[in-house]
């Protein structure tokens, strides 16, 4: 876990706002991942949670989780072996699976029957055979419905350029009780022993999202960033023996990406403006709301784990505080750019230069925002290394173009 020596060393080196992603927190989270669930549970990183941390993958993942065409495309760049790489996502394109069967992708999963139809199309024109997860559906629009698969799977001779490997299974985020992820493993091994008496097919895997939590507010029970860590893991290990227990049946890949990479984030803002109204401290940031997001947040209705760094310049005119909590705004012409409010940070007031630092970022919270509003600049990358090192790994980038109509628009 970050000190306020480490975040007071990162401010100095940066332009803010940014995004600071630690590859040792990675790293951390899988090893620990790996020790409470032992060796017959594999782990798969869903990239889409952040692609940044592809270039820092900690050796503990045995696999990858591919989307889109285009995060298979950061794969190809990145040299990821493409032996790791789960293909998944609804909206699949015939070329995209021949791209994705080209390039060598260890499974592709399949969310419909017309998947099926086109996997086993491409397959067959590349004379090989395809390894596919079937996806069983979860009352959503993901899969294939789960009671007529065992009936589908028993017709498996219609794809002969097909090998079902098994089945893929998620029903959704941010699961806070145990007892929900217990049920469906209970329901996971029930249903591929159904699964394999109805079709003859061995399926010897399995994929499953289990939905494990991030804890990014504050409140009575967490209250530090080393309290959500311990509730995550506490988690983990309460599920871990019915992991095990489904892993005797089949070999059990589990997949996340909120739980991995959460805590490896921290986006970093510097107080622009610090203001009373109302009887209400106000304080500007440079970034906003456009930029950072959690998962079921309303308004600043949560207070974010986050942190303060001061700043000694003092010579800015400000507003004198009445006291010492703060609502935290950000820079977007909108009363909804509130990202927290009634904050407090040890009883001293907010100053101009100050940055504040929000934790448990390191998943989802960069790409869910509307980073386009406004036109502002979207913000720098930074991987963090061991030794506290910084490496740039996406300058700022000015959006104006991307909101920008062709200079003729007009005149047509």
């Amino acid at each position: 876990m970050m000190t306020s020596r480490d975040l007071s060393n990162i401010r100095n080196q940066i332009q803010t706002p940014a995004y600071v992603f630690s590859g040792e927190e990675f790293k951390s989270r899988a090893a620990e991942a790996v020790d409470i669930l032992g060796p017959d549970v594999r782990i798969c990183y869903s990239i889409k949670a952040n692609p940044f941390l592809l270039s820092v993958l900690p050796s503990e993942f045995s696999a990858v989780e591919v989307c889109s065409p285009g995060e298979l495309n950061i794969c190809k760049e990145l040299k990821v072996n493409p032996s790791m790489i789960i293909y998944s996502g609804l909206n699949k394109g015939r070329d995209d699976i021949a791209e994705a069967l080209e390039y060598g992708a260890g499974v592709l999963t399949a969310e419909s029957l017309l998947h099926l139809e086109m996997i086993n199309e491409a397959a067959s024109e590349l004379g090989i055979k395809a390894s596919v997860l079937v996806r069983a559906s979860a009352n959503s629009q993901f899969g294939i419905d789960r009671k007529s698969l065992p009936s589908i799977l028993a017709e498996h001779s219609k794809y002969p350029a097909i090998e079902f490997e098994g089945i893929h299974f998620f029903t959704g985020t941010q699961k806070h009780k145990a007892r929900e992820i217990i049920k469906e493993l209970n329901f996971l091994e029930r249903y591929i022993g159904e699964l394999r008496e109805v079709s003859g097919l061995e399926l010897p895997r399995i994929e499953y999202g289990t939905g494990l939590p991030a804890f990014m507010f504050a409140d009575d029970e967490i209250c530090t960033l080393e309290d959500a860590s311990a509730t995550e893991l506490s988690m983990l290990e309460e599920i871990a023996p019915q992991l095990r227990q489904l892993a005797a049946h089949a070999e059990l890949t589990i997949e996340m990406g909120r739980f991995f990479a959460a805590s490896c984030g921290h986006y970093f803002s510097e107080v622009v403006d610090a203001k009373t109204n109302d009887g209400i401290n106000y304080a500007i940031i440079d970034g906003g709301s456009h930029q950072v997001r959690y998962y079921g947040q309303m308004q600043g209705m949560q207070i974010p784990l986050m942190d303060s760094v001061k700043c000694d310049d003092a010579d800015k005119a400000q507003d004198q505080a009445i006291d010492d909590k703060w609502t935290i705004c950000g820079s977007l012409c909108t009363t909804a750019d509130v990202l927290a409010r009634g904050v407090s940070f040890g009883g001293e007031p907010l100053k101009i230069g100050d940055v504040l630092v929000f934790h448990q970022v390191g998943a989802y919270s960069l790409y869910e925002c509307m980073s386009l509003f406004l036109s502002r600049d979207l913000p720098s990358i930074y991987l963090l290394g061991p030794d506290g090192s910084l490496i740039c790994a996406r300058d700022k980038i000015e959006s104006a173009g991307f909101n920008m109509p062709a200079s003729n628009s007009f005149n047509a």
